[in-house]
């Protein structure tokens, strides 16, 4: 008797509930594109189309692939809100689509299809990453397109899907480094398990060739500036940034922001790949999560680095639920949890899409049994969490940098930047800064840095966020213009703006760009 399930020949794609995903997945991609324009645009969102007009083969804080996409939504469809989050919408309409196809190779019917689509979309962490442009959107799918072809290798024992793994996984290396985390995972779960056959066979080799040529030029970008991004994780590191989770806080954040009535779908089908025998062929994936889990927490890393692993245990453990339940006296659970899911997407939503006007959301957010997690100890004293307090404030900041703009005389706007602390600041001055006349902005921070002084001298400066006396060590005349109006919704608030001119210094701007340099 065969100890995997196998699906029937050619069996027609629509069928065992797959049309009834497909509608799900498209439902989910019409609510995303009803409410993905309320609020404003995200602070990093500012940061993809400000390096959108500078395309590259790689940024500080991130390789170039979001960017590109970027750079293909705005000249194909444009930079409102509604364009510029349609992708991310739709790839995760997508990741729900490929989780269901993944659970029928599993050997789930029309049910564990369902089920699995239901857990994925009704995930909070899937919604929010549908919701706005970040380097999360594309994970879930390229994480999953990955196990697919890895599952597809150890079900039909036909190595040549592993080439099609290492282009994905090359695909994943240009738009966020993590993957490489579920790379090594995969491959300490083969060294682990008698699949390991797979990695003496030339297609798993080719497979890693090709997902190293996908990767060069970002590679290269890297070497040729010193690895920015290897600096800026040091740097975040030895500032302290970030909320350190323990072992159990980190795993119990990862039921939270999966939804916690689908904890026990994921867990179970974690162990079912370790241990079911139905599933033998696939246990080196149950490794590959228990090792990701394990260097992320090792790493300190954000509770949602690990997400994109989840949609291949849904499917999983989707099949083993239905397996349970596919009694007479028990069918009745089976409509039962798919609305329970559904009903608890329901709930998380306002938490991470914009569904809500922003003070119905803090009433709903006052009455919410666990509050969201914050990432960052800045993000604490914030009246919102983090992803909706960084879409306000910014319009605030730019119409104020107008005011100090006006106040220079024309005849000296030509030598006259203006200088951001951060990428937020700098990049909603680039993107709604050419309404109020002003010229792209300067900062030390992130990419913005290699874009360096741009010519301006630095005699005439319009400075964000600092200190007058600070300035008034470097320039003869420093004049404050103003904080930018109060947003109490907004996490950057009440930004002091000045103008400094005459700088003390002999030394021009370009000479001490080195030391703006802020990779944190």
């Amino acid at each position: 008797m065969s100890t995997t399930f196998s699906a029937p020949a050619k069996r027609p794609f629509l069928s065992d509930g797959m049309a009834a995903v497909l509608a799900m997945s498209a439902a989910l991609l019409v609510i995303h594109c009803i409410f993905n324009n309320r609020y404003d645009y995200f602070r990093d969102e500012f940061d993809y189309l400000a390096c959108a007009k500078h395309l590259a083969f790689g940024y500080v804080d991130q390789p170039p692939l979001v960017p590109w996409l970027t750079r293909l939504t705005l000249v194909t469809i444009g930079g409102s809100l509604r364009a510029l989050r349609f992708l991310p919408a739709l790839c995760m309409s997508l990741t729900v689509v490929l989780a269901a196809v993944i659970t029928r190779e599993l050997g789930g019917r029309a049910f564990a299809l369902i089920c699995a689509a239901a857990s994925v979309i009704a995930a909070p962490v899937y919604l929010g990453a549908g919701s706005m442009v970040t380097t999360n959107y594309l994970e879930p799918l390229l994480w999953t397109g990955c196990a697919y072809f890895a599952i597809l290798a150890a079900k039909h024992d036909q190595p040549r899907y592993w080439m099609w793994f290492g282009v994905v996984a090359g695909i994943g290396m240009q738009e966020k480094y993590s993957i490489a985390v579920f790379g090594f995972g995969v491959v300490v779960g083969l060294l682990l398990t008698e699949q390991r056959r797979f990695l003496f066979n030339k297609w798993i080799w080719i497979g890693g060739l090709i997902a190293f040529i996908l990767f060069l030029p970002n590679l290269l970008w890297n070497i040729h500036y010193q690895f920015p991004f290897v600096q800026l994780i040091h740097n975040i590191k030895a500032e302290g940034r970030d909320i350190v989770l323990s072992p159990w806080q980190y795993f119990f954040q990862q039921c939270l922001i999966m939804q916690l009535i689908v904890a026990p779908i994921w867990i179970a089908g974690t162990i079912a790949f370790l241990i079911w025998p139905p599933f033998r062929p696939y246990r080196f994936l149950g490794w590959s999560y228990l090792v990701g889990l394990t260097v992320f927490i090792v790493l300190h890393s954000k509770n949602y680095y690990l997400a994109p692993v989840y949609p291949m245990l849904l499917a999983s453990g989707s099949v083993v639920f239905e397996r349970a339940v596919d009694r007479p006296r028990l069918g009745w659970l089976k409509p039962v949890s798919v609305i329970l899911i559904l009903a608890g997407g329901v709930l998380s939503a306002p938490v991470v899409m914009p569904v809500l006007p922003i003070d119905q959301y803090i009433a709903y957010q006052a009455h919410l049994p666990i509050k969201p997690p914050r990432s960052e100890h800045s993000h604490e004293r914030a009246v919102l969490p983090q992803h909706y307090a960084d879409q306000f404030g910014w319009h605030e900041i730019v119409s104020e940098v107008a005011v100090a703009w006006n106040r220079i005389p024309a005849d000296q706007r030509a030598d006259c930047g203006i200088f951001a602390q951060d990428y937020g600041q700098a990049g909603a001055i680039d993107w709604y800064g050419p309404a109020y006349g002003l010229p792209p902005s300067l900062s030390g921070h992130q990419t913005w840095y290699l874009w360096g002084p741009r010519g301006y001298s630095g005699n005439c400066l319009i400075v964000l966020d600092d200190s007058r006396e600070k300035l008034e060590t470097l320039f003869s005349n420093v004049e404050f213009v103003g904080n930018s109006p109060d947003n109490p919704y907004a996490l950057e608030n009440n930004v002091p703006v000045f103008i400094c001119t005459g700088r003390k210094s002999s030394a021009t701007l370009a000479d001490i760009w080195p030391h703006l340099k802020r990779w944190r």
